[in-house]
């Protein structure tokens, strides 16, 4: 007797851009297969009217700190299950927030609510080798220091290494370069939140397109539209696409919202930042603390800054028409940027995959549900080298969403960001029914994906 079987159900033949009906069959954590079978099950999914898609995979995301206590260790992760997603690539934006040692033993001992690949942060080497001034460019024995670790790091097969350059203006393009060095194989890639929005944009992604050349790795641009829909992403999307017709391979996401989050005391909010957004401090939102929910003055930004630099706010900065533009373009997928504090943050970690969807797809119809999903399953699959996820196809990975599409619809607010989507029926995490009607029913499913392990 097999594990599962989905009926009725409707799934996205990529290859074709065409739907297809079709029962699918699962049995120890795979699909097995897929048409008419006749085949008993112990459990029985009718999908009828529903879409079976893969499931979302979220290239840009960030793990929780871990306090040893699994639902606040995978809390975050837990929010991107309900969501949908079923693999979330972490350690972006150059920061990692637990010992990659520490990550992948407990998730390999605990399981995870899903499927968990991470990158090492430049920015989290720096501060290991001893680099802590985020203005200075590293030593020469420092960047050193970096490689060696890099190197001792491989052994859990990272998906590349990640850099948060306007985090740490002192990081350089060479730094960077040599540090790609201690990769020292084929097949990494490399991600990078970039050095300055507003007008330095177009410059900032031209150097990105360097380093690719510089070091042969690939580039992923994160969340593109916090870096460039402050009034350039036409002209920043015009070079990624002329580095692309050259054959630089550099690609990018974005997360589906007018508004980045961040910690108030970082690099970010360095003079000068809201004249080049063409913001004030009323754009700026306390995510957390006393002040939750109220928009700052410059005496509230000022104080907590000095007080409290790393709590979280939301900065509504970006122009959501260059969003949309984003998304219209084929190299650009989605990613959610999530990450959540002591559970407050951006609603972006528990709703960007179907905002995506209610927005682009049925209320502007600016994507097919088609390329929607393509940019939420198969292209990030095949951006990480996963060759047996992204596809509903006979021996791929059951990792599975079904919704509806005329509801599936994000819930969560500024106000209220955890809140579970709507309209999603069940998430399938290794053939596990991990989340059922927006409740997770189980958390552990989920395991660690290394480089050499992505089949």
């Amino acid at each position: 007797m097999k594990d599962l079987k989905i009926i009725n159900g409707k799934f996205p033949d990529f290859e074709n851009d065409s739907w297809v009906q079709a029962d699918i069959v699962i049995h120890d954590g795979v699909i097995e297969f897929v048409g008419d079978v006749p085949v008993e099950c112990e459990n029985v999914i009718d999908a009828a009217g529903k879409v079976v898609a893969p499931g979302f995979i979220d290239i840009h995301a960030h793990e929780d700190q871990f306090v040893g206590r699994h639902e606040d260790d995978f809390f975050t992760a837990g929010r991107g299950l309900l969501m949908g997603v079923t693999t979330q690539i972490v350690g972006n934006c150059g920061d990692n927030y637990n010992a990659i040692e520490d990550f992948v033993s407990n998730i390999e001992h605990e399981g995870a609510p899903l499927n968990m690949m991470t990158f090492v942060g430049q920015n989290f080497l720096r501060e290991l080798a001893g680099a802590t001034d985020r203005y200075q460019a590293s030593t020469p024995q420092q960047l050193d220091r970096m490689k060696k670790m890099l190197s001792h790091l491989r052994k859990f097969e990272p998906v590349g290494i990640s850099c948060g350059f306007e985090y740490a203006p002192g990081v350089t393009s060479e730094e960077t370069i040599e540090l790609a060095k201690a990769l020292e194989e084929e097949g990494y890639l490399i991600s990078v939140h970039f050095r300055e929005d507003g007008p330095k944009a177009p410059q900032s992604t031209r150097e990105l397109v360097e380093i690719s050349k510089a070091t042969g790795y690939a580039m992923e641009m994160s969340h593109i539209g916090s870096c460039a829909a402050v009034g350039y992403m036409a002209d920043t999307l015009k070079i990624i696409k002329e580095a692309r017709e050259a054959g630089v391979d550099i690609s990018s996401d974005c997360y589906p919202y007018n508004a980045f989050c961040t910690g108030i005391g970082t690099a970010v909010f360095d003079e000068g930042c809201f004249e080049r957004w063409g913001k004030s401090y009323s754009d700026v939102l306390v995510l957390s603390g006393p002040y939750l929910n109220q928009r700052c003055t410059r005496e509230l930004f000022e104080k907590l800054r000095a007080e409290d630099p790393d709590l979280h706010v939301a900065v509504f900065a970006m122009n959501e028409e260059e969003v949309d533009l984003a998304y219209q373009t084929p190299f650009v997928m989605v990613g959610s940027d999530c990450g959540f504090v002591s559970r407050h943050g951006h609603p972006r970690g528990a709703g960007a995959f179907p905002r995506v969807i209610r927005q682009y797809v049925r209320e502007k119809k600016q994507l097919t549900l088609i390329e929607a999903l393509r940019k939420m399953t198969i292209m990030p699959a095949d951006r990480v080298g996963l060759s047996s996820k992204g596809e509903i196809k006979e021996g791929m990975d059951a990792d599975i969403v079904i919704f509806d599409e005329n509801l599936i619809t994000d819930r969560a607010t500024f106000e209220e960001p955890t809140l579970a989507a709507g309209g999603i029926d069940y998430v399938i995490v290794g053939g596990h029914i991990s989340a059922d009607h927006g409740r997770i029913v189980c958390d552990n499913a989920g395991r660690y994906i290394g480089y050499n392990n992505r089949g």
